[in-house]
């Protein structure tokens, strides 16, 4: 396992070479939460990670026990050694990792700029970046190609992600499922006993009194769920470190004219879509497809079609209509969830994770719009 967070390593240092980068500095904390730790490191979160030039790397954790059970890195220092400050951590792991005076040393682009002036006093005898379209774009378009080892996580997810899709329609039909809490609650519990370390994101349960949102607020209630009308349920399971996610529809009961169209639109722009999601498409074009499929009926989908998945819930590439130069490519894991939503009616949106594959696409979740 260490060798696939060494290669990782390698392809930044590869940058970092090209780019006379010395060191880059990459924090995951309470206040600057940053996953590219754990995708360099394996250590879920709470340290200071330096790598150097040559691959080579330096955790400083908070909690140095787990680190020493799951990084996969050179040296731990822990965090107390650097009086618990980050900036500190960051000074300490250059001059362990021996970074010559004058060096360039980079941060993430995230950093306000009061903690980069903090920075450039405290690692004074280097250069100091902070800058777009540097480390933190260069890494993002690493991580949105996944590798073997990534995949493998995110099929797994996925696959507990369906039996969990099984176990809420059953749920629905038996009746064991009645409120959006009882929804909720039920995945909270089945993503623990299959192994999961819990859900992507907070679920969104919404019965029909608010389904007309995209995301709604709060997250979820003690209302009725999957009654008469559109309810929405939008969840993901995270296995060790990547997400899945999903949104199921379930449409209960005679539907009005308006309900009918708005679920027939949904899963039309979903299909013609996913012909799209192939290597060499522009990400754009399966957005224009969509919101083409809404256009011919005078509707408009009023968020992206999609995004990418792992050990973000939301993550390059970005499948919208605006700023999108995205390219589908293989290892890419990207949603495809096209929406529908009226103030009265409510709403309905299909949700699943696509692999991007050389021969096209694998749908690797299986929800969809429930009749009842």
């Amino acid at each position: 396992m260490s060798n696939i967070y060494q290669r990782r390593r390698a392809n930044l240092s590869t940058w970092m070479a090209q780019n006379s980068i010395a060191m880059v500095i990459i924090e995951d904390s309470e206040n600057a939460r940053n996953a590219a730790l754990r995708y360099f490191s394996g250590h879920a979160h709470d340290a200071v990670l330096g790598i150097c030039i040559d691959g080579s790397a330096v955790l400083s954790p908070w909690d140095d026990i787990l680190a020493k059970k799951c990084a996969k890195v050179n040296k731990i220092i822990p965090f107390n050694k650097f009086n618990r400050n980050p900036i500190q951590a960051a000074a300490g792991i250059a001059d362990y990792l021996g970074i010559p005076e004058g060096s360039k040393v980079e941060i993430p682009d995230t950093v306000s700029y009061p903690d980069f002036l903090k920075y450039v006093d405290t690692l004074e005898k280097y250069d100091v970046l902070c800058r777009d379209n540097g480390v933190s774009a260069h890494i993002a378009a690493l991580r949105s190609v996944k590798d073997s080892a990534e995949i493998e996580c995110i099929k797994k997810a996925a696959e507990i992600t369906d039996s969990l899709i099984d176990k809420i329609e059953d749920g629905v039909k038996s009746g064991s499922i009645k409120t959006e809490s009882d929804a909720a609650l039920l995945i909270e519990k089945e993503a623990r006993i299959a192994g999961c370390e819990g859900t992507g994101f907070s679920t969104l349960a919404a019965g029909p009194e608010r389904s007309f949102g995209i995301h709604c607020f709060p997250e979820y209630t003690a209302g009725l769920f999957a009654t008469k009308g559109l309810s929405i349920l939008d969840f993901g399971l995270v296995y060790e470190g990547y997400t899945s996610d999903v949104t199921m529809t379930f449409a209960v009961g005679d539907l009005s004219e308006e309900q009918e169209k708005i679920i027939s639109l949904v899963q039309n722009a979903y299909n013609q879509a996913l012909e799209l999601y192939k290597p060499g498409v522009a990400a754009k074009s399966a957005f224009d497809k969509a919101q083409e499929v809404f256009a011919k009926e005078k509707y408009k989908m009023p968020h992206a079609l999609g995004h990418g998945i792992g050990l973000e819930t939301h993550e390059a590439p970005f499948v919208r209509g605006v700023n999108n130069d995205y390219i589908f490519t293989p290892g890419m894991v990207v949603t495809l969830e096209p929406g529908l939503y009226n103030a009265k009616e409510g709403g309905c949106r299909l949700e699943n994770d696509v692999l991007i594959t050389a021969e096209g696409n694998q749908v690797l979740t299986h929800s969809r719009i429930v009749r009842l």
